[in-house]
């Protein structure tokens, strides 16, 4: 009855505070896709991607009512770093729901004139811009909250000087987002005054110098949500910062609804705080009759996982990361022990150097990765020659059936001047050129040949730690990439076509490992299936070394047309610096080189979150989502189809 009451109160008081429109909502999830789009087409980084930006609080002044619920103490505000435009994860403060679509739409438009590069964005605009900008008074220091209004005011000017046609758009949010602010009248001397300024400046983008500034007990002006935060020049933001790096928090193995929610926080670094119990001693009551209570054991702080870390953890404003000796049953572990040599797979040879883009200083380094060629260990049982397991049996008949089809044939080619049997449609019209006059054609046979497909693909399965994840309570991903790779050979047998099959992970830039599992010589057998089913979870994911790799291997290959398709569950990554912009931008530069060479790269992912970063990488039609990791198996030879058809 309590926790009702308490329920039916808090509706009701933070629906009297006023301020939301849920009805109106619209949720980052929803217009993702669009917005980025929308923030390249204008001319931002493509390299940028669009993520949740965290809910800080603000200190401004609120309404009674507000401070009573405790609602809008927080705001998660739009801004933009060198890896990730943020965008607030949902968007109510308008009255209707096209408004904050416009909103989100705004927002990108503003970061994409703020952060446009380099010979792409209007000189003329800019200088503009500029000029349009209300100069600082003599001998005025501009503080942080007049240099975001200087900040946002040029952007705005940008913005609108090189698209005239969100101008129209602009004024609609201005003049709905002044309706919800407060009301300066109700506003103390010198925060009404600021707040009129602040108005001023949305109106009319650079009229307004600076703001005045405040007493010691003032509060701050509500922030505007036409406008980016840490806008602030050159690395200044990063250092106001200090340890508020933002990251994303996200249940990876949990297929529910918060999963697509990617809430983000602020993280800090803290030092572990040294407990100190005094004559406190600590032990267990129920164990006073345990002999092993007094043996010299490392306990685990909590023997149970916690399954409400997640919620905590998502309610928390703030996030502290510290490093200790004790073990938490809901801490997430990894085992980065490399194998010993008696299990581990057999190394072909000494390390290939690769070389690896630096997209911070623009450069290739060359030989900057060792690449090892591993194959399954002979004495390892699960690579032992293995027929088709029988739960893939059924759809491999059915594959086998229809790419059966795409197998060339031997068929009748017209208009042949030397061939077994004469074309008789030719030989009439041959008779008629001659009758009227007209030189008559030679070609006047038919000949029965059989066209081969000059084809060859190699298929690189994604075989980093992430694959270990559970999908269902019956399968892992790297389950389902097993399967996959066992159909698609399957399906490839039945055409022709020569294929080799291939996997990869990586422990920092010293270790890429790239497993070859069915080479383009070998034929598809038992023993190809047994190293395939003898696959296991790796370590990281350096994609960039990999694909380059692939490529020098399907170069050797004398096929007018040769394919690459990857198989990958996740975003490049690795222990060392590659991680985030730095591994997406290596990545992308090694497809350019793919394609530059006559190869054709395709991506096929179960990262739900791909269609963020994948369009960058390998452009609008050179990857496919597929949003069930189950159907995979199936529809990895059909996107082989669509492709060499």
């Amino acid at each position: 009855m309590e926790e009702t009451v308490g329920k039916l109160w808090h509706r009701f008081i933070t629906r009297a505070a006023g301020g939301h429109f849920p009805q109106a909502a619209v949720r980052l999830k929803d217009i993702e896709r669009m917005t980025g789009v929308f923030f390249r087409a204008l001319g931002g980084d493509p390299g940028l991607r669009v993520a949740a930006a965290t809910a800080d609080v603000h200190g401004a002044r609120r309404s009674l009512l507000s401070r009573i619920a405790g609602s809008d103490e927080r705001l998660a505000r739009a801004r933009m770093d060198s890896t990730t435009l943020r965008l607030p994860m949902e968007l109510d403060a308008l009255p209707e729901r096209s408004l904050n679509r416009d909103l989100y739409l705004w927002l990108a438009a503003l970061a994409a004139a703020q952060g446009a590069p380099a010979g792409v964005e209007d000189e003329t605009a800019l200088a503009q811009a500029q000029a349009r900008l209300a100069p600082l008074p003599e001998g005025a220091s501009a503080d942080a909250a007049t240099l975001e209004l200087r900040l946002n005011q040029l952007a705005t000017l940008r913005a609108l000087l090189r698209w005239p046609g969100l101008q129209s758009r602009y004024d609609r949010l201005v003049a709905a987002v002044l309706k919800q602010r407060p009301d300066p009248a109700r506003l103390p001397p010198v925060e009404a005054e600021r707040e009129n300024l602040v108005r001023q400046a949305l109106r009319q983008p650079g009229s307004v110098a600076a703001l005045p500034p405040l007493p010691p007990k003032g509060m701050p002006h509500q922030p505007v949500l036409l406008w980016l935060g840490d806008l602030l020049p050159g690395d200044a933001a990063t250092a106001r910062g200090g340890r508020g790096a933002e990251a994303s928090a996200n249940a990876q193995n949990k297929r529910d609804e918060r999963e697509t929610e990617r809430q983000a926080h602020r993280v800090e670094r803290v030092d572990q705080p040294q407990e100190k119990h005094g004559l406190l001693m600590i032990f267990r009551a129920e164990s006073l009759l345990s002999v092993a209570e007094f043996l010299k054991v490392k306990r685990s702080t909590d023997d149970d996982p916690d399954d409400n870390a997640a919620d905590a953890a998502a309610n928390l404003e703030q996030l502290a990361l510290s490093r200790d000796e004790e073990r938490v049953a809901s801490k997430v572990r990894f085992d980065l022990d490399l194998p010993s040599a008696a299990e581990d797979d057999v190394v072909l040879g000494g390390g290939i150097p690769l070389p690896e883009w630096d997209y911070r200083k623009q450069l290739l380094r060359e030989d900057h990765v060792r690449l090892q060629e591993f194959t399954a260990s002979p004495h390892d049982p699960r690579a032992a020659p293995t027929p088709l397991p029988a739960h893939l049996r059924r759809t491999a008949r059915h594959l086998h059936r229809q790419f059966a089809a795409l197998q060339p044939g031997r068929r009748w080619l017209k208009g042949r001047i030397d061939g077994s049997e004469l074309d008789l449609d030719a030989v009439v019209r041959a008779a008629t050129d001659r009758a009227i006059g007209q030189h008559p054609s030679d070609q006047l046979y038919l000949s029965l040949e059989k066209r081969e497909r000059d084809l060859a693909c190699l298929a690189l399965a994604d075989l980093s730690l992430s694959t270990d994840a559970w999908i269902s309570s019956e399968a892992r991903v790297i389950d389902v990439i097993r399967d996959s790779l066992l159909l698609f050979g399957e399906a490839l047998s039945a055409t022709g076509d020569g294929f080799a099959l291939c996997g990869f992970s990586s422990v920092k830039r010293s270790n890429v490992r790239f497993h070859r599992l069915k080479d383009f010589s070998q034929r598809f057998d038992d023993a190809a299936r047994g190293r395939i089913m003898a696959i296991k979870p790796g370590y990281y994911t350096r994609l960039g070394a990999a694909i380059r790799h692939a490529t020098s291997v399907l170069e050797k290959q004398a096929a007018a047309r040769r394919v690459l398709l990857i198989l990958s569950d996740g975003k490049p990554n690795d222990l060392d610096l590659y991680d985030g912009r730095y591994g997406i931008e290596d990545t992308r530069v090694a497809v350019i080189e793919a394609r530059g060479r006559g190869i054709v790269p395709f991506c096929v992912t179960i990262d739900r979150e791909g269609a963020s970063y994948l369009p960058h990488l390998f452009g609008p039609g050179g990857y496919a989502v597929i949003r069930e990791p189950d159907e995979l198996p199936a529809r990895l030879p059909m996107f082989y189809a669509q492709l060499t058809r």
